[in-house]
This record gives C-alpha cells, structure tokens and sequence, in this order.
C-alpha cells in the first residue's frame, strides 16, 4: 500500500524535525576523499572505512598520490574492507582516469562520475548529493528496505525505489531525502527487529506487521 501525499510530506516533516541538514557518516576533507570514501564502502560499514581511511589519506588522499603509493601498498591499507583486492584495483584506475581525463579533480557531470572504474549509479548519486547539491537518491540496502516497508516507494530493484522517490519526495526534501532514508533505515527501520516503539514515522507507516 502506497502512502498518500499528505503521508509523505509527515514523514519527511518529522525526519527533518529531529535532524535538519543530515550528513554524511563518511570522514572526508576534501571531494576526492569523498569519492574513494564512497567507493570502498561497498559491503562495508562506514566505520570500517573510516577507520582505514584515516591511516591512508594521512599520506596519500590525492589521485596522484594514490597513483605513487601503488596498487599493492594500497591493498595494505583496505584489507580489513569487503572486496579490498578489486576495491584496490577500480580505485587506483580510477586515479589514472581522474588525472589524465579530469586535471585530477571529481567531475560534476553524472556521465563522467559513472565512466569511472568501480562508480556505479549509487555511488555517482552520492557523489552528486553531498558535493554538488544535486537532488538524487542513491538506493542501497537501508533505502530499499525502508522504501519498500513503509509503503514510500516500492520496488524490486533500487532503481525501481529510485525512480519512485524522486516522484513521490515533495521538492523541499530531496535534498536531503537521502541522508534521512538512509540514517532512518540503519538506527531505527533495520532489517531485523526494526524499533517500530521508537520510530517518528510509525504513523506514516503502512507496514503490516509493524508492532509497537
């Protein structure tokens, strides 16, 4: 069961109640830390990356200083992420690609982002979101779920729930819609025993074995 207009535009006005400009819980400085931040944290938490990533932009948090380090020395530093082997692999070209095609900046166009090696449409909406104020919704495991449970966007695949969140999600959230999904989904909506007792949206939820 869908929820209704006036559902949706509850929901996302007590997401933003309790908090107003959501961030990211991925630690970066600057766009290309962002990037790879994102990039590794595929199958993996964002503790986990940070905490590899504060020995490794300690002393390479540059395409071009990912390139000196190498592929091998690189491995070193994300072994203890999902994936670290091909994580490794996709970044460094991505570095190569960032330097030659880019001045070794992040581009801003979706069409560049996902040319890169390893970048895949969730990553690329991440990406856009955070660092360039775009109003896009990257679907991962905590927004589908969320989506589908609610009754908010329903789907079989991510970018089903995408393609309907960007329809349902009145303009004033979109912003930020993802921050607020995604945080909902990974504290409160969590895949097994979500906290229906404390959720600030239960109301708006059209779950049916939601239990308070």
């Amino acid at each position: 069961m869908s929820l209704t207009a006036q559902q949706v535009q509850q929901l996302f006005e007590h997401l933003q109640s309790i908090d107003p400009e959501p961030k990211t819980e991925l630690n970066y400085n600057t766009p290309f830390e962002l990037l790879a931040s994102v990039m590794l944290s595929a199958q993996s938490t964002d503790v986990g990356v940070n905490k590899a990533t504060a020995k490794l932009y300690a002393i390479a948090n540059t395409p071009q200083a990912i390139l000196r380090l190498g592929e091998d020395k690189l491995k070193q530093h994300i072994s203890t992420l999902g994936l670290y082997n091909n994580k490794a692999k996709h970044l460094i070209q991505t570095c190569d690609m960032l330097v030659h095609n880019h001045h070794g900046q992040v581009p801003s166009a979706r069409k560049d982002l996902e040319a890169l090696p390893g970048v895949g449409r969730k990553t690329a909406n991440v990406v856009l979101n955070i660092l360039f104020n775009e109003p896009t919704i990257a679907v991962d495991t905590h927004i589908f779920r969320v989506g589908n449970r609610t009754g908010l966007a329903t789907g079989k695949t991510p970018l089903d729930v995408e393609r309907k969140l960007l329809k349902v999600v009145p303009k004033e959230f979109l912003l930020y819609a993802h921050h607020w999904l995604i945080l909902h989904g990974r504290y409160t909506c969590i895949a097994r025993k979500p906290k229906c007792h404390q959720c600030p949206i239960m109301d708006c939820c059209q779950w049916a074995e939601k239990h308070v």
